[in-house]
């Protein structure tokens, strides 16, 4: 789709490069490792879920398997945005469930060499919560702040959203073999 190459130095051969999907939030420019990355897609409609916490956005469908979207500028402590038809879900898959992370764009793939990035400042640190950062990479003018989306959320939440994650066909059989959701038994 989109791939930028970014020497800075010319790396040696057997340095490795670090290859980052970058997107924007609120102004600011992050990386995830692509390995992080299953897929990037539009926004389609999200449905809300009544009393989800702040930084859930909805459920949306993606081939038949529902997923959870997670506004990540809320999610960072950003304000949120009104999205536009630059915004994206940025689909991870931590442990057993899929999530979505919605951004404000994404801006391309990029490779990076290891020597290019640095442990996380402690002013960034004191903005965003430093269990969710990796560090920082250099390019040229610019700074990314590297996220490690698995941490984004804690085992709890992620054990949560799960039960919302579930494909139609999940959910029908569920609510038909528990007697408890049927209706006639009130």
């Amino acid at each position: 789709m989109f791939e930028e190459r970014v020497e800075l130095k010319s790396p040696s051969p057997s340095e490795e490069l670090l290859q980052l999907v970058v997107f924007e939030l609120s102004g600011e420019e992050f990386g995830v490792n692509i390995m992080q990355v299953s897929e990037i897609i539009p926004v389609s409609k999200i449905t809300r879920i009544p009393q989800a916490p702040e930084c859930v956005k909805g459920l949306i469908n993606l081939r038949g398997k529902i997923i959870v979207v997670i506004d990540l500028n809320r999610r960072l402590g950003f304000s949120p945005r009104e999205n536009d038809s630059l915004a994206r879900i940025i689909i991870v898959e931590i442990g057993d469930t899929m999530i979505g992370m919605l951004v404000n764009s994404v801006n391309g793939v990029l490779k990076l060499p290891f020597s290019s990035t640095e442990p996380t400042p402690d002013m960034i640190k004191s903005k965003i919560n430093s269990e969710y950062l990796t560090g920082v990479g250099k390019v040229g003018n610019r700074i990314l702040i590297l996220l490690n989306l698995a941490r984004v959320l804690g085992e709890e939440e992620i054990d949560e959203l799960n039960q919302l994650s579930s494909s139609p066909q999940d959910s029908l059989l569920s609510s038909s073999t528990n007697p408890s959701s049927d209706t006639n038994n009130l």
